[in-house]
């Protein structure tokens, strides 16, 4: 009989997969586990997974692996050990003192998870929740269950406290934070001594970048961290409120080639704004982004001897528009090893493409001015639809098709507000821009400015306006972003059909309409003459040289000549304005928000 590890760190199997990129864990946190067939069907081998000889597990997501590194320097190698949950058995025994869980989605009570199972006919949990909830059956039903605390960790930890799920899932401590503070280290030191744990930590969160671990085995997807936190400050945000940090490179690209020394083949630099890296602390604003680092960067990473593949994370849009040729040049180094592929929309002689991740959020100025004030920085807010729309100009034009996220339900959403934000897809689609739009009821997270707001909590009761958002923006997404010319038709009538069966009593009547347009069982433009439907309204939009004069003029000196378009100083009669919302844009510190700044790194 094995005496067990002391260590154990693992997470659902459904996060520590990488089958098909990115997409088939984003599906599997918002597709209902009655619909697992169809992710059976595309992917039958996803639960095949690679182990090392030792039966650890190959892959594990990145924090999972900076928490092995934090704990085996701490307790020694031989007592630390990450496995899948199927292999939890092989590694429990009698001298197990922790297992520590990650979890990023474990209830799908956030975002998209909420949505898209109601839009799929249920209110019942997404596939990851299915398989969060038998990973913790599991460790309640071991023998040694007595011996050993389980401590929980991730992004997605607030979710077992705020529906105090604790008990019932038979966790011991949810801890958020980063695994490389004190804090964390001190618990499992608890954890070894027998000691009684808390129910609910808080640990810091690094404020210097030679502080932050770096993991020395494969990750999924190849994750390497780039930057920690964002600097835009937007109301509903977790990263925002950790520190602002740019890695150092020669880190990342020890990381990177840890991963590809252990047969990890594809890398992604992971951030929540690739823009500002290497423009932290730099004299000059982040939201001017350091042309020389980042293609340094990139182009040393891409290059990688072992890196075929390449996948960006997130980032925001303003960049694209003050520095043009940076995207045309990243465009250069990075489409050779991007996996994607969009034959119908990419001019790349592969047919290849680059798909960031872009907070878009909302079309209204009004709900922009309330809720993110700061996003499009260094332009107004009120530019925020025109810089939306001249920065995807200029992504498009560089076979960059990004994803974009919005925010519906917002509290105090108005109609007004959803009107506008369809204003802005409508003009994405009449001036033939493609984004991945992916609309999500708005979720309250723990620890954000808007911790306490209400918005639409149930899909049921989103109005008849925020269903035709949310259903517009995926029938543009399935015209032009599938690959099969079936595949579209397919879809719409899957969904007319699930409608009849089942969708108009879960979603309600306001949802008969949008769904209707969606599988185009009516000619649009007939919907919208007869008023079934909103048929928008076009905008004025901003040239990038307008947009770039009305920057502060304290600015201008960070703007580079050969984008074109530089500002000039205006004439007695010009009334064009270079106001701008004033914002400490500050790199903020730890301390800066007790209680709260510290608290939303990841622990692993």
């Amino acid at each position: 009989m094995t005496v067990g590890k002391r260590l154990i760190l693992t997470a659902p199997l459904t996060e520590m997969i990488d089958h098909a990129g990115y997409f088939i864990q984003m599906a599997m946190a918002s597709i209902p586990m009655w619909m697992e067939f169809v992710i059976n069907k595309k992917y039958p081998n996803w639960r095949r997974v690679k182990r090392f000889p030792d039966g650890s597990a190959r892959l594990a997501p990145a924090g999972i692996r900076v928490l092995e590194r934090v704990l085996s320097r701490e307790f020694g190698a031989e007592n630390v050990v990450v496995c899948y949950p199927e292999d939890l058995d092989r590694f429990l025994g009698p001298e197990t003192r922790v297992v520590a869980v990650s979890t990023h989605n474990p209830l799908g009570v956030t975002f998209a998870a909420g949505v898209y199972t109601s839009i799929f006919g249920s209110s019942r949990q997404p596939i990851n929740a299915f398989y969060t909830e038998k990973l913790f059956q599991h460790l309640q039903g071991s023998p040694y269950r007595s011996s050993f605390r389980v401590i929980v960790g991730g992004s997605g930890g607030w979710q077992l406290t705020q529906t105090k799920s604790m008990d019932r899932l038979g966790v011991d401590c949810v801890v958020e934070g980063r695994s490389e503070s004190a804090e964390s280290l001190e618990l499992f030191h608890k954890a070894l001594r027998g000691e009684t744990l808390p129910r609910q930590a808080v640990v810091n969160h690094p404020v210097h970048p030679e502080e932050i671990v770096f993991p020395q085995k494969p990750t999924t997807f190849g994750v390497v961290e780039m930057t920690t936190g964002c600097g835009r400050r937007c109301q509903f945000c977790v990263p925002d409120l950790n520190p602002q940090i740019s890695l150092p490179k020669e880190k990342i690209l020890d990381a990177v080639r840890f991963n590809v020394s252990s047969g990890n083949d594809q890398i992604s630099l992971a951030t929540e704004d690739m823009f500002i890296w290497g423009q932290v602390h730099t004299g000059t604003p982040f939201f001017f982004p350091n042309r020389e680092a980042l293609l340094e960067l990139y182009s040393k990473v891409v290059n990688t001897p072992g890196v075929r593949h390449h996948v960006l994370s997130h980032c925001t849009m303003a960049p694209a528009v003050v520095d043009p040729e940076l995207i045309r040049r990243l465009s250069e180094i990075l489409l050779p090893k991007s996996p994607i592929h969009f034959p119908a929309l990419s001019s790349h002689p592969q047919k290849k493409a680059l798909v960031p991740l872009i907070g878009l959020e909302t079309g209204s100025v009004a709900m922009a001015k309330r809720v993110m004030p700061s996003k499009g920085v260094p332009f107004k807010i009120e530019d925020w639809p025109s810089v939306v729309l001249r920065g995807l100009e200029i992504l498009n034009r560089n076979n960059w098709f990004p994803m974009l996220t919005l925010m519906v339900g917002n509290p105090g959403e108005t109609d007004e507000d959803v009107r506008a934000t369809l204003d802005l897809v409508f003009e994405m689609e009449r001036r033939r821009l493609f984004a991945f739009l992916v609309p999500s009821v708005f979720t309250p997270l723990e620890g954000t400015r808007m911790e306490h707001d209400h918005g639409v909590e149930h899909t049921r009761d989103l109005s008849s306006l925020q269903w035709q958002l949310i259903m517009k923006c995926w029938k543009m997404n399935m015209n032009r972003g599938l690959y099969s010319w079936w595949g579209p038709i397919s879809f719409k009538i899957g969904a007319f059909i699930l409608w009849l069966w089942k969708l108009r009593k879960t979603n309600g009547p306001r949802f008969t309409w949008p769904l209707l347009m969606f599988s185009s069982v009516f000619p649009e433009l007939l919907m919208y003459k007869a008023g079934r439907l909103y048929g928008g309204r076009p905008l004025t939009v901003k040239t990038r040289a307008e947009l770039l004069q009305s920057i502060k003029p304290a600015h201008w000196k960070h703007l580079r000549a050969d984008n074109g378009d530089l500002p000039f100083e205006p004439s007695a009669d010009d009334s064009v304005h270079s106001s701008i919302i004033e914002v400490d844009f500050a790199p903020r510190a730890a301390t800066e928000i007790p209680g709260k700044a510290e608290r939303y790194g990841q622990i692993f």
